[in-house]
């Protein structure tokens, strides 16, 4: 038997964990958040890497493509500014260095995202938000434009002048 005084104890006790349990689910879905941003970022920067790799300076792929790819590729990424800040505009910035004639090409992706509630708080105490109050998330992807074999054959760097030398 259960004595008088132990009645509804288990209930009590449900009630104070409950908002502990709630506090750090939210706690972890921030990270996930930010990972799974991170994720699709590096993705979208090494893929476009190896576009702006075949993009030549005149004719063929040009930059805009290759962003415009890259913001395809971003797209994956839900427009909730817990993933990606998108109210006033949009906080994607695509940067792109390289295309088949140089030695490296290399892709920058960066935006904002919104914190949750507890965690905002939190970072803006810390200070690891921005301005607005939003987390920067930043990746880079680069590599050699052309493998080695390519910039040791007789043309150089010049795609075009490869085409030449093999008719010959």
């Amino acid at each position: 038997m259960v004595a008088a005084g132990l009645r509804g104890q288990s209930t009590v006790e449900a009630v104070c964990m409950i908002p502990v349990l709630f506090a750090l689910l939210l706690l972890l879905i921030q990270p996930a958040i930010l990972l799974y941003d991170r994720m699709v970022m590096q993705a979208a920067a090494t893929e476009t890497c190896r576009l702006l790799a075949t993009a030549a300076p005149a004719g063929g792929i040009d930059e805009g493509r290759c962003e415009e790819y890259a913001r395809h590729r971003l797209g994956s990424i839900p427009s909730v500014d817990v993933f990606h800040v998108h109210d006033g505009g949009c906080t994607w910035k695509v940067e792109l260095q390289g295309n088949e004639s140089s030695a490296a090409v290399s892709v920058r992706i960066s935006t904002e995202v919104e914190p949750l509630p507890l965690v905002g708080m939190a970072a803006g105490l810390l200070g690891a938000s921005n301005g607005r109050g939003n987390f920067e998330v930043q990746v880079e992807a680069s590599q050699a434009a052309q493998p080695e074999w390519a910039q040791a054959a007789e043309g150089g760097l010049n795609p075009p002048g490869w085409i030449g030398v093999w008719l010959e």
